[in-house]
C-alpha cells in the first residue's frame, strides 16, 4: 500500500528470477467512466490491516501455485484517469502457471483485501465500492 504511483517495472524486478519461464502482470489502471457514467475523480482508502491482508494473499496463492515469485502493491489516495491502482505480478517456471496464479492473485486481493473505492461522476454522484 503506498500513496505514491505505482510502477509496472518496480513490480516485475521483484518477480525476476532466472529459472522463470513465464512472467504474468496485471496493472489495473484508472478509467474515465463506470456503470455508464463519466468518472471525474477517484479515491482509495485502506484499512490499516490492507497490506497484511494483500500478503496473506500472496501466501495463499504460493501455497497453491508452482511459482518463484509473487508481488503485488495498491494505490491508496486521490487518483486520477489513467493513474495505475495495482500492479501484481507473478513468475512462474511456464507460462500457464503464471498466468493462472496472477489471475487468482487479482482474483482475491479484490474480493478480499479491505480496499474500498470512492468514485466521482460527472453528474454530480458518488458511490464507494469495495474494490481492488
Amino acid at each position: 500500500m503506498r500513496d505514491t504511483p505505482l510502477s509496472v517495472d518496480e513490480v516485475r524486478a521483484a518477480v525476476m528470477d532466472r529459472a522463470a519461464g513465464g512472467i504474468a502482470l496485471f496493472a489495473g489502471a484508472v478509467r474515465d467512466h463506470d456503470g455508464g457514467k463519466d468518472v471525474t475523480a477517484l479515491s482509495y482508502s485502506a484499512h490499516p490491516s490492507a497490506a497484511d491482508e494483500i500478503r496473506k494473499v500472496g501466501e495463499s496463492i504460493a501455497g497453491r501455485f508452482d511459482v518463484h515469485a509473487i508481488a503485488a502493491v495498491h494505490r491508496v489516495g486521490d487518483l486520477e484517469i489513467g493513474d495505475l491502482a495495482v500492479v501484481v505480478a507473478v513468475s512462474s517456471g511456464h507460462r500457464a502457471t503464471a498466468f493462472e496464479a496472477c489471475r487468482a492473485l487479482i482474483d482475491e486481493i479484490k474480493q478480499t483485501v479491505p480496499i474500498w473505492k470512492h468514485q466521482r461522476f460527472a453528474c454530480g454522484e458518488s458511490e464507494w465500492v469495495n474494490s481492488a
